[in-house]
């Protein structure tokens, strides 16, 4: 076998990124994969944009269904992004005999279970590398790195907008809005950044990794998830004031026979690994039963961080047609046989510790009423800040909780918004203070 023929469907930035590393790292990829990656045909609707890089003649077409009946095309990789037409690329592609790689963490999440059972019934690969973390190789480490042992939890940023927005915020005290549009000038987030800033993309790559590490199929919506839109630069130096910095986590445990998944602003301990993790890179913070605490780093976006990781997957595969064996079997580490739904520990039941911050009138007693209303619902007090007003007749007062459940703050909180106590809705943001 001489070359492996490959078609890409989806020529945006990271299929253009990947047209570029084919070219300019041919002769390390035949070498690594032990096959030439032939780029027989590209598919998208727009054939007449300069993507910067240089396309034969001919190779680039607006109907994907060309590369899925071309016989000299046995690996597809599908970079069109969403949920619908993806669906019908992966699924025809696999109905065809040819192996898929992926950078789709949307259509993962919600079609996982329906593609990785069409691939294991066909006998044919899917790869996936590049849905979480970019050029991060978590996939593979939990695959096979952590395959022997049992993973507790995994705590991730894996939203680089998110991230690189709440470093600026850090970074230069500005507001949510100011560094929001200051990213959508730079590139750094999309003119509709909703997925990105209301934790829906996280909780996507969190469903996958959910399935690689516990064998077990999330659905998205058993994900809670919470944005970073309400978070503003007081809450910021707050938190700095409390030896804490605010991270978008998203978060996975298992807990006597059910696991927790949800991804919501946390406040981290400045002085843990996570915590230094800026602008918009990732971290994947791994516990095992066994091997203890692992950290992974590194771009988590981007054309040629991405580009990579698909690339690799495709050389992965190209390697397993050399020896005619090429990654048949279950895409996941767990068996698709094993795999199977779980119960979800309902976000009431979860324990915490709690940042809060109330909009008070300025009159003696405000404190040791809302001091009452928590100690009514079992939540003791750790510390307490009260400033300055910060607007005429209010003043900003702070308390952080010991651990309570999930279900009693929000009932005291209910009943201190709906009162006479504070001025506007109470800022609560979780503590993650016993990271492993």
């Amino acid at each position: 076998m001489k070359s492996v023929g490959i078609g890409l469907v989806g020529f945006g930035v990271i299929g253009t990124g990947v047209v570029r590393l084919l070219s300019s790292n041919a002769s390390i990829i035949k070498e690594r994969a032990g096959v030439t990656l032939s780029l027989r045909r590209i598919a998208d609707i727009d054939t007449r944009r300069d993507r910067g890089v240089p396309v034969e003649k001919g190779l680039l077409i607006d109907d994907y269904r060309k590369i899925l009946d071309d016989d000299d095309i046995r690996v597809v990789i599908e970079l069109v992004g969403g949920t619908t037409v993806a669906r019908e690329i992966v699924l025809g592609a696999i109905e065809r005999g040819k192996h898929v790689v992926t950078a789709n963490k949307a259509l993962l999440a919600v079609h996982g279970k329906e593609i990785f059972d069409a691939a294991e019934k066909q006998g044919v690969a899917v790869r996936f590398e590049a849905s979480v973390g970019g050029g991060i190789p978590i996939i593979r480490a939990v695959q096979e790195g952590f395959a022997s042992d049992r993973i507790e939890s995994m705590h991730g940023i894996i939203n680089g907008t998110s991230n690189y927005i709440l470093t600026e915020m850090t970074a230069r005290g500005r507001s949510f809005k100011e560094v929001l549009k200051k990213a959508q000038e730079k590139g750094f987030a999309e003119a509709d950044p909703t997925f990105d800033v209301d934790g829906t993309d996280a909780a996507h790559k969190l469903c996958i990794l959910c399935a690689l590490s516990f064998g077990y199929y999330i659905e998205l919506d058993q994900i809670y998830r919470e944005g970073i839109d309400r978070l503003t630069p007081a809450d910021i130096d707050f938190a700095r004031e409390f030896g804490f910095t605010i991270k978008l986590l998203a978060i996975a445990r298992e807990h006597e026979g059910t696991i927790e998944v949800r991804v919501h602003p946390t406040m981290i301990p400045s002085s843990h690994l996570l915590a230094t993790v800026d602008g918009a890179y990732n971290a994947i913070y791994i516990h095992g039963a066994s091997v203890g605490s692992s950290m992974l780093y590194g771009l988590g976006a981007g054309e040629m961080p991405t580009a990579s990781a698909v690339l690799s997957d495709a050389m992965d595969i190209a390697r397993g047609l050399v020896r005619g064996s090429p990654g048949r079997g279950n895409a996941l580490s767990v068996h698709n046989r094993f795999l199977g739904s779980t119960q979800i520990r309902p976000m009431d039941e979860i324990e915490s510790r709690y940042y809060l911050r109330f909009t008070a009138p300025d009159r003696p007693g405000v404190l040791s009423r809302i001091a009452g209303v928590l100690g009514d619902h079992d939540i003791s007090i750790s510390r307490v800040i009260q400033k300055g007003r910060e607007r005429p007749g209010s003043v900003p007062v702070v308390i952080m909780t010991h651990a309570a459940r999930e279900k009693d703050m929000r009932a005291a909180l209910m009943r201190i918004d709906g009162s006479k106590e504070v001025q506007a809705p109470t800022q609560m943001i979780r503590i993650a203070s016993n990271l492993p």
